[in-house]
């Protein structure tokens, strides 16, 4: 995993040079504080946890993994927490510019943290405002493994999920490595079937199928008129002096 820079250049980041005919998935991680969006991330795109982050540091992570079965670019925006003002839950600017750099948002809120939950509704419409509503989004609901400190029901995640039309997922970013690789892994599966492809590949199809007409017998390279007059005139010239030789 690849650390590129904090998320208030997110605007200036490239396209890695090094990925396969240029193809980068891009998601963007939102939700409330302390709901474990940096420990999903991490979690993801390295297998390991760790319990302990800088809070609201919004990172961009990268990394280059394979899904089905071809090398992609993963880049993976870790927003600071949102927090409700006076003026409601509003998305700060530069998560704002997150959701519309991003090919998808993942939301993100803790089983033992209602208001986290209470958020989503509102950071859906957001999200969708910023980024159109054909924005992929899912829904994870993380730190299962805590019951004993379970305060949203069970029942409530996938109900909400369905009347917003996103998948919804289960998981434990500290417990659980599979729950978390299968959502995310899901998510860049439908991204890259939606993505089309790079203008680099298209390109080389394109070349190689110019060469293959090329080198098909079917279509002969045609003469240069030049030449054919050349050896037309050489012709002629030859005929003229054997005619002479004999002649004497």
């Amino acid at each position: 995993m690849r650390l590129i820079h904090n998320m208030t250049t997110i605007a200036e980041c490239p396209t890695p040079e090094n990925s396969p005919l240029g193809r980068v998935i891009k998601m963007a991680v939102i939700g409330a504080s302390g709901v474990g969006k940096t420990a999903l991330v991490v979690r993801f795109l390295t297998r390991r946890f760790i319990g302990d982050y800088e809070r609201n540091a919004g990172n961009l992570y990268s990394r280059e993994v394979q899904v089905d079965g071809e090398q992609v670019t993963i880049q993976v925006q870790d927003t600071p927490g949102v927090e409700v003002t006076d003026n409601g839950v509003g998305l700060p600017d530069h998560v704002s510019c997150s959701v519309q750099w991003a090919d998808a948002v993942v939301l993100v809120y803790s089983v033992t943290d209602q208001r986290s939950f209470d958020l989503i509704d509102q950071l859906h419409q957001l999200v969708t405002r910023a980024g159109g509503a054909n924005m992929p989004v899912i829904l994870l609901a993380n730190k299962v493994d805590l019951l004993h400190l379970r305060r949203v029901d069970s029942q409530q995640g996938p109900s909400l999920a369905g009347t917003l039309g996103c998948s919804f997922y289960d998981v434990s970013a500290s417990e659980d490595y599979n729950q978390v690789h299968s959502a995310f892994h899901r998510l860049c599966c439908q991204l890259a079937k939606q993505q089309p492809a790079p203008a680099s590949a298209q390109n080389s199809a394109g070349a190689s199928a110019t060469t293959e007409k090329r080198r098909s017998p079917l279509i002969p390279r045609p003469k240069s008129p030049n030449m054919q007059d050349l050896k037309r005139r050489f012709k002629q010239a030859l005929s003229a002096k054997v005619r002479t030789v004999t002649s004497v």
